[in-house]
């Protein structure tokens, strides 16, 4: 079994893995070391006709992780993500020290999708990113946009008058009041952005799979003009296919 560890901005996840399968999933809004080594113990109790947590992989946007990677490799042979180990697709990126360890794994997770495809991967997150990878399982880089929260906070930080929206619903185009001219602009906004991208990328490339995944996934689905394909579970699917490329190496 493979444990897989995806420690984002907002919430961590944490995955078993058995072959290409999850078998159980978990959130938590800040993963300790406590809380790890508990899920070690629960994984290989509850699916002990599996096996051993064999290995393990993590991908993090954050620095103070010493403890759990200790811990980690400890109870596995562990991999920590990052553009220099070997890879299932070749990354074509002019400055790939600076790359998120979850648009790699989107990537990754974007060839296991749709193979042999020209794929464009949304993660509507934090941040929306937007990544392009290759029929020739070559991953060329994308874009990165304001996620929706954050376009509701920077008019509210950066204005004097305008109140912080939340609402995440669809909007009328018109709004008729301060709030709602506020989620006017980013819900329908986020959408026309969302869509003329997609659309200039098939425009290139006018056999393109879109993929949506990401926490705001849900609002993407229902609402873009374009056809796409929503895997909540992309990231994580990505790192078990890196952590499978790199298992005993």
């Amino acid at each position: 079994m493979h444990l897989i560890i995806d420690i984002g901005n907002s919430r961590s996840k944490v995955a078993l893995f058995y072959k290409d399968q999850i078998l159980s999933l978990k959130y938590f809004d800040e993963l300790t070391i406590e809380q790890l080594d508990s899920l070690f113990k629960e994984f290989e109790t509850t699916y002990s006709e599996k096996g051993s947590i064999s290995a393990s992989i993590l991908s993090s946007v954050r620095q103070d992780n010493e403890n759990i990677k200790l811990l980690l490799k400890q109870k596995s042979r562990f991999i920590e993500l990052n553009a220099s180990i070997p890879m299932p697709i070749k990354i074509l990126y002019k400055t790939p020290e600076t790359l998120g360890n979850d648009r790699i794994a989107l990537a990754v997770g974007a060839t296991i999708a749709f193979p042999s495809s020209n794929v464009l991967v949304i993660d509507a997150g934090t941040c929306i990113t937007f990544d392009f990878v290759s029929a020739n399982n070559e991953y060329f880089g994308g874009g990165i946009s304001p996620g929706i929260m954050m376009r509701y906070k920077a008019l509210h930080t950066f204005t004097d008058k305008l109140p912080l929206v939340n609402n995440l619903n669809p909007a009328d185009l018109i709004g008729q009041t301060t709030q709602t001219a506020i989620q006017s602009g980013v819900m329908n906004g986020v959408l026309a952005e969302t869509d003329g991208i997609i659309d200039k990328y098939k425009a290139l490339f006018p056999d393109l799979k879109t993929i949506v995944t990401g926490g705001d996934t849900y609002y993407f689905d229902k609402n873009l003009k374009n056809n796409i394909f929503a895997n909540s579970n992309l990231v994580l699917e990505g790192l078990n296919r890196i952590l499978n490329f790199n298992d005993g190496k």
